[in-house]
């Protein structure tokens, strides 16, 4: 009998009375259930965002026009997947074309190498100047995959 008077014996010292009223019951479940949800969700997507601070970026280059040297061909245009690049052209006084309007929107270019590869003249070419700034370590790379190509343009 005396241990079953020991176990209801204990007092709390600094209880205070939580009221019971309705919205302080809600609003202490809405603040337990969003600590829960943030102790749980928050610490692994911090990880994930750190993960990806330290990774190498994932574009190299981008596509830059030399507009002097456009014969405006528009085989750029027309390889395009993304229909990024639009051209307008006027024909010289020599009969050749010549081009007035040269644009590539980076918004819509998916950075394929596609306009590239198609042009005749070089007019389009990739440089790392824009965006991200990843150095030249991919220079060596590039230069051996357009010597490698040299023989197909």
């Amino acid at each position: 009998v005396e241990d079953t008077f020991r176990l209801n014996a204990f007092k709390y010292v600094n209880a205070k009375e939580l009221p019971l009223d309705m919205r302080s019951i809600t609003d202490r479940a809405a603040q337990t259930l969003i600590f829960l949800y943030l102790s749980s969700h928050t610490p692994p997507g911090l990880g994930m965002t750190m993960s990806y601070l330290f990774r190498e970026p994932a574009t190299i280059d981008y596509p830059f026009e030399k507009e002097e040297r456009c014969i405006a061909c528009k085989l750029c245009e027309a390889v395009c997947p993304a229909q990024a690049i639009t051209i307008e052209a006027e024909t010289r006084a020599d009969g050749s074309r010549r081009t007035t309007r040269y644009d590539i929107d980076m918004t819509k270019c998916i950075y394929c190498g596609f306009c590239q590869e198609a042009c005749p003249v070089d007019a389009i070419v990739e440089v790392n100047k824009k965006l991200l700034n990843n150095g030249d370590q991919w220079k060596l790379e590039i230069a051996a995959n357009i010597q490698a190509d040299y023989l197909y343009r």
